[in-house]
């Protein structure tokens, strides 16, 4: 499963988070941070538990994998659906065979369910092909159970060794809304199966049903063992009406219809997968396809106003297929790849084998993909159908296994089609995630004890994970590094694994025991905190580095961290192997001279927080002539602020032309409100960045540095900018040439009021909220409606500047509406963004109690956290 959507998006809009009205942005953080419990405090000094059946401490209770009383086999299932009671109608043909010890009973996972009856069926078929008549036919008996609305016990009779082979035929309606919520834990809106606009009253929005099922989820709508240590096949078999289409695992076999107009599709997935992987979505769907020089389909399903954009927005599939392949060493291992674009959906995204379901926010038009596309979120899932889908974490608790690698592979992708210093910028900001939530939380990579599998989903499992895996790159080599992953893949292929097997798989490859690797990044909390001194001796012309692991090395360790330091004298640079693995450590280099330079970590590669002063020579120094992305960042990041210096302000200059588009934006951003010496010629370059740099979001950056000047003087090139190829463009220049009140802004606002790009739209309504307009309350009302769940949210906070400046009887009529969106709307943050609006209007009476009530009511974790935190805020 992929990242939040708001941490994703955080990635593709890093410039409008200092445009004005994308407040969205500026928060992100936040939300990284909530996807996390933030009252979790640092890990305890005693991190060792026993790892018993019933252990408790104060992280949880220890998780075992579950215990396998049978193998399941093969499900056959059989569905329709009833919209209105959004229900599933449901019968499920379970082939299963006794693990080990005789049994006389199997206990499955079914929550919410009716029962409508259980039956053995007789073993001489293959059900999976048969008709429903025919499997009525096969009744052996009928089967005693208890049910306790979320586990099916049921009684077989007799007992059965392994050499037997049973088939169980379970009857049943599941109702994904009635699901019982009486455990700890339980989350209220975890559902496994969802009707979107079931009755098709809400405008805009179309029907669909689909699933998801990571982690326990699948039990919510067909019987099974839901638990990741378990592997089968599947035939399913979906009824719909006959305008539908359907998406599942496996490969389409056929499309009956029949004489009501409505159609079964029957869809088979042969190769065996964990039940969380199950997955099935109906709807109105444009299908394009891609093909494989195998001859395997790709396929790509959206909505269908977004059918002539499918192969822009998926098309690069192919080669990140082809480049995994041959990366990882092992063919893509499943019989199709289809990806499908739902709304409301829960994730940023789930990678079902053989089928991937985005959330609607992939959904754009060619244009838009000018200002970034989805590429790091497909390339995650595709990846976890090596990892996770092909070789499965037993446990959730074992989950970097699957998230981790799925998250490296984002950036393994980056660096091979776009470039490594696109790749260590993505890097950087992976990490800053993982140490914003460190700063509240810090516990193992693998958790033995946890309160909820969902609590694994962190910055921990996936960006953490993915910084882990480029150290231990870096450490093995490349050649060692995709060799060990080969051997993993292949050694536990169709199955399940747990850390110490992909250890294992590394020691294999390398001849290494690299138990200090994976004890300390993967089995202890925390990271290392590096302060370093550096000073130079003439009298021994030696450089010193003087070390100090600062971290609490009781509750984490004291790390030991082979590493690179380059040291740059007389110009010329002089590169290091050496290895910190003390508190506090010396580290000597012969230099003849003082260095120009000293870069510890000359690869950029640690996990750490490194804390290392520079003077403004070094820094200047470092800038000109360091080969790797984060040296160079580091250093313009360290000269903002001191443009009043020369040799600074001409290093901004110059790297205001780099040849890498975030170094160049930097650089543009440090002039924001200058006003001191060479700003004419500065203020050319900058000029000249707006109309010709080839990076959209340079060129936006360019024009919000323009006019921070606050004069007209750039109206003309905020006025070109409209015309730009890019929306991110149109969209700053349009707020920008707006907010001068030139004398056309009336027209040029009507022009673009109807883009169909929503962040033009927002700069539209954020010039027409400061005209605070009556007549203009309809319009955004009318907007607000068809946006996605991220704009959504932007466009609230323009709305709240409208209703502040609005009469009291526009701010009224506003109420009912922002509090159906605080409580209604699916998107957890859309909710947040209405409550904060409705907040503006606190002076109203009655709003202080809806905005208390909405708090008290709210089920989401995350939500509940976030007001739990901001109170009143």
């Amino acid at each position: 499963m992929s990242k939040p959507q708001a941490e994703m998006t955080e990635k593709k809009n890093d410039v409008l988070m200092r445009n004005g009205f994308c407040k969205f942005f500026g928060i992100a953080l936040l939300f990284v941070a909530f996807s996390v419990n933030a009252r979790d405090h640092f890990a305890e000094r005693d991190t060792v538990y026993r790892r018993n059946p019933g252990v408790l401490s104060k992280q949880g209770p220890y998780r075992p994998s579950r215990t396998l009383k049978h193998d399941l086999i093969h499900t056959r299932l059989d569905v329709e659906f009833d919209w209105l009671r959004q229900q599933v109608h449901g019968s499920a043909v379970i082939q299963f065979k006794p693990h080990f010890y005789a049994q006389n009973t199997i206990e499955l996972d079914a929550k919410g369910f009716d029962i409508k009856g259980i039956s053995q069926l007789d073993t001489l078929h293959n059900f999976g092909a048969v008709s429903t008549k025919e499997l009525t036919k096969r009744t052996l008996k009928k089967l005693d159970y208890t049910y306790d609305k979320r586990k099916i016990t049921i009684k077989l009779g007799r007992e059965y060794s392994v050499k037997d082979t049973i088939y169980v035929k379970i009857d049943y309606v599941a109702k994904p809304n009635e699901i019982p919520r009486d455990q700890a834990g339980d989350n209220p809106n975890d559902k496994g199966l969802y009707f979107i606009n079931a009755d098709g009253l809400e405008e805009g929005k179309p029907k669909q049903i689909w699933t998801q099922g990571e982690t326990d989820g699948s039990s919510c709508w067909f019987p099974t063992v839901d638990a990741p240590n378990v592997k089968f096949t599947q035939d399913i078999y979906i009824t719909v009406d006959s305008t539908y289409k359907t998406l599942s695992n496996g490969l389409l076999i056929s499309q009956e219809p029949d004489q009501s107009g409505q159609r079964t599709d029957h869809w088979k997935q042969s190769i065996p997968h964990a039940p969380y992987l199950t997955m099935l979505a109906v709807g109105d769907f444009a299908i394009a396809k891609d093909m494989m020089p195998n001859g395997m389909e790709l396929s790509y399903y959206v909505e269908p106003q977004y059918g002539v954009d499918a192969h822009a927005i998926f098309g690069r599939t192919p080669e990140m297929m082809a480049f995994f392949s041959n990366i990882f060493g092992v063919e893509y291992p499943w019989e199709k790849y289809a990806q499908i674009a739902v709304r409301d959906f829960v994730a940023g995204a789930m990678e079902n084998t053989t089928a991937t379901v985005h959330e609607e926010g992939v959904q754009t038009d060619s244009r838009s993909i000018l200002d970034g596309n989805s590429d790091a979120v497909i390339a995650h899932e595709l990846a976890h159908h090596w990892f996770g889908d092909y070789v499965t974490a037993e446990e959730w608790g074992q989950l970097p296994l699957n998230e981790s690698f799925a998250n490296y592979s984002e950036y393994l992708w980056s660096e091979y089609y776009i470039g490594k210093n696109e790749a260590d910028w993505q890097n950087l900001q992976e990490l800053k995630q993982y140490l914003t939530e460190a700063e509240t939380k810090q516990v193992p990579m693998i958790r033995y004890f946890y309160k909820d599998a969902e609590n694994m989903f962190d910055s921990h499992s996936y960006a953490k994970g993915g910084r882990i895996l480029h150290m231990l790159r870096k450490y093995v080599g490349d050649d060692a590094f995709f060799k060990s992953l080969q051997y993993y893949l292949k050694t536990h292929a169709l199955g399940t694994a747990e850390i110490n097997d992909l250890r294992m798989s590394f020691e294999k490859v390398t001849g290494e025991d690299l138990n200090w690797f994976f004890d300390q990044w993967f089995l202890r909390p925390g990271h290392p905190l590096l302060k370093i001194k550096q000073e130079y001796s003439t009298a021994t012309n030696k450089i010193q580095l003087k070390i100090t692991q600062a971290q609490d090395t009781l509750a984490t360790t004291v790390y030991r961290l082979p590493l690179k330091v380059d040291v740059w004298a007389g110009g010329k640079k002089s590169r290091y192997d050496v290895i910190v693995d003390k508190v506090n450590q010396t580290l000597e280099f012969p230099s003849a001279k003082k260095p120009d330079l000293v870069i510890f970590d000359a690869e950029s590669q640690l996990l750490a927080s490194i804390e290392q002063d520079k003077d403004r020579p070094e820094l200047v120094y470092q800038y000109n002539h360091a080969e790797q992305f984060l040296p160079k960042y580091e250093a313009l990041a360290a000269l903002e602020g001191k443009l009043q210096d020369s040799t600074v302000r001409n290093v901004l200059i110059k790297a205001m032309t780099d040849p890498f588009w975030k170094l160049r934006q930097m650089a543009i951003s440090n002039f924001a409100e200058y006003d001191g010496e060479g700003f004419a010629e500065i203020e050319k370059i900058i000029q000249s960045r707006a109309r010709t740099d080839r990076h959209p979001q340079v060129r936006a950056e360019a024009i919000i540095t323009l006019a921070s000047f606050g004069d007209n003087n750039n109206d003309p090139v905020f006025r070109e900018a409209l015309s730009d190829s890019s929306y991110q463009v149109v969209s700053v220049a349009l707020d920008k040439y707006l907010v001068g009140q030139p004398a056309d802004a009336g027209d040029v606002a009507s022009q673009f009021e109807n883009s169909p790009n929503d962040a033009i739209v927002t700069s539209v309504g954020n010039y027409y909220a400061g005209l605070a307009q009556p007549d203009r309350y309809d319009w955004f009302l009318e907007k607000m409606k068809r946006m996605k769940p991220n704009e959504k949210y932007n466009f609230l906070q323009v709305f709240g500047k409208y209703l502040i400046k609005s009469k009291q009887d526009v701010q009224r009529k506003s109420i009912p509406v922002l509090e159906g969106i605080a409580r209604n709307n699916p998107s957890y943050f859309v909710r947040f963004g209405a409550y904060q609006a409705l907040g503006l209007l606190t002076d109203i009476q009655g709003v202080a109690a809806i905005r208390k009530d909405i708090r008290a009511k709210e089920t989401e974790p995350k939500l509940k956290e976030m007001y739990t935190q901001f109170g009143e805020f």
